[in-house]
């Protein structure tokens, strides 16, 4: 075997340039997959770490599903509005729930002093949100039942608004204005950093009452957070809260949901179909640049065996056999393809590196790469050196010896 790898390596290095040449497609496929990969691979840890704020024991009920076509996104325009009275109604009937908040949610403009901030999200909740959604309060505390109760007009900001309106100062006990009305702040958030994009901590809190009272009643459409007793009765909350939601919607018999039930798992639904087309598309066009590569594989390899005729035909006059032939072409052509493996994955090693350092885009390099990195090196050798190889191993010595 080690003999076998000296005369590959020994006839390789005998044509550098043609060698090169012949491993570039391979490399080039490898190099696609694998940054497409190493994207892939790192989106994934980043989006399961983002969606873990939605928590995976809560739902969210709401008169329109997170992902539809465009008809059913129209047709559930016209469901009619969930109002602020659902919260108590579910709280009241479901066995299987530990805590529920409205979520209604729209863009402010927050001010202090002379300084402003626009788009924020301005969320109106209950006290439960805090704990539905796993947050912790660093300065100052959340929403009680009596703000909600009362209409306080008091807000709990994220670390980005406090960093922003405040500059390192105390923000609780300060007073700003949201949308033109004045509120207190009563607690800080902490840092939560991003979701898809969106900075999580450019977040204001005020009670859901106050919320309606002060910013109109055109926001009478709420979202329900619900949070699940645990997270093995997930599917029996949502089972649960299906049947509460139709005797408040009085649905009769066999009538279809006008409301949706979303949870995290959809949103995990719609992103690996989303990377599904990702994955297919790289792959494509890698397999494309494997073929060619694996073609020119065979093409050189075929050289090869015409300009190593005589040679052959030495060695099976001094007795080797058909296998030792075969194998030894073989070999060379998964040292071919290893090469360009090798290549493929340095590249797109340095490039997920690159982008993982210098971009907003998520890489990391996965642990299956050494086993797709073999894959190759046995397949496109072993596929497009196994012609050349077998009329290598059944030249005869004869006309081989003749040949020069």
């Amino acid at each position: 075997m080690i003999e076998t790898l000296r005369i590959a390596g020994s006839a390789l290095w005998a044509h550098k340039f043609r060698a090169f040449l012949t491993t570039l497609g391979i490399a080039i496929g490898i190099f696609t997959i694998g940054v497409v990969m190493a994207i892939i691979e790192g989106l994934n840890t980043s989006f399961a770490d983002q969606i873990s704020h939605l928590g995976s024991d809560v739902l969210y009920v709401d008169k329109r599903a997170w992902f539809q076509g465009r008809d059913a996104w129209i047709n559930a325009r016209q469901r009619k509005n969930i109002g602020l009275d659902a919260v108590e109604y579910i709280s009241a009937r479901a066995q299987y729930v530990s805590h529920v908040s409205p979520r209604i949610f729209q863009r402010g403009q927050l001010k202090f002093r002379e300084k402003s901030l626009d788009g924020i999200a301005l969320m109106g909740v209950h006290a439960d949100m805090a704990i539905i959604q796993g947050q912790e309060v660093v300065e100052g505390r959340f929403l009680s039942s009596l703000d909600t109760d009362h209409r306080r007009p008091v807000t709990v900001i994220g670390e980005a608004v406090r960093e922003s309106l405040f500059e390192g100062q105390d923000a609780v006990g300060k007073r700003l204005t949201i949308n033109g009305r004045k509120f207190l702040v009563i607690g800080v958030l902490e840092k939560q950093g991003t979701m898809l994009g969106r900075n999580l901590d450019n977040v204001a809190y005020v009670p859901a009452e106050t919320f309606l009272k002060m910013f109109g009643r055109r926001w009478r459409n709420i979202t329900i957070a619900v949070k699940a007793s645990s997270p093995e009765l997930v599917n029996d909350a949502k089972d649960e809260l299906e049947g509460i939601m139709r005797r408040y919607r009085k649905l009769r018999p066999g009538q279809e949901n006008d409301f949706a039930i979303n949870q995290q798992s959809s949103l995990q639904e719609f992103y690996d179909k989303a990377t599904g087309m990702l994955w297919m598309v790289a792959i494509g066009i890698g397999s494309i640049s494997l073929i060619v590569g694996g073609v020119g594989v065979m093409n050189i390899m075929l050289v090869t065996v015409t300009e190593r005729t005589f040679e052959i035909g030495i060695r099976k006059s001094l007795g080797a056999r058909r296998s030792a032939i075969l194998w030894q072409f073989l070999v060379e052509s998964m040292v071919v393809s290893a090469l360009g493996v090798l290549v493929g994955f340095v590249a797109a090693s340095g490039t997920a590196i690159f982008i993982q350092n210098n971009t907003p885009l998520a890489a990391r390099i996965p642990p299956t790469w050494l086993g797709l990195g073999i894959g190759v090196v046995v397949i496109v050798g072993l596929i497009f050196g196994l012609w050349p190889a077998t009329k290598a191993a059944r030249l005869d010595p004869i006309e081989a010896l003749r040949y020069e």
